[in-house]
């Protein structure tokens, strides 16, 4: 099984928190991924703190994972996902919108500690590892 992990579990990660830690150590870096949208979540957050420690812990974590860069077929997904939860009087938060359209385009499992808000994304397969 494959994931796109979501900027909490990463942030849960990088301040070791939670059991993210011993889940992301049972899987092979190859099934692992976060959307080029958490990266851009992560660096605001680090540029924001002035953490050069925490940027640094960043490029660790994104040397051992890939970065899906947000493509195309992303973009069909998140104005479809939107329009939904739109419709339907549920939005999530168009950053939410984005990272859970991209996991659907990528068809891998989102990892978050936000089920209950991320389960509102039709065809989006959801964990918690926190």
């Amino acid at each position: 099984m494959k994931y796109l992990l979501d900027t909490d579990t990463v942030s849960f990660a990088l301040r070791g928190q939670g059991e993210v830690g011993a889940h992301l150590r049972t899987r092979k870096p190859s099934d692992l991924s976060i959307s080029a949208i958490t990266l851009a979540e992560l660096r605001y957050g680090a540029d924001r703190k002035g953490s050069r420690k925490l940027h640094a812990l960043i490029d660790t974590f994104t040397s051992a994972v890939e970065v899906a860069p947000f493509d195309e077929l992303a973009a069909v997904d998140f104005g479809r996902i939107g329009s939904v939860l739109a419709e339907r009087g549920t939005p999530i938060g168009e950053f939410d919108v984005l990272i859970a359209a991209h996991a659907v385009a990528l068809r891998r499992t989102l990892v978050t500690n936000n089920v209950r808000h991320f389960s509102k994304v039709p065809g989006l397969s959801v964990e918690n590892w926190a």
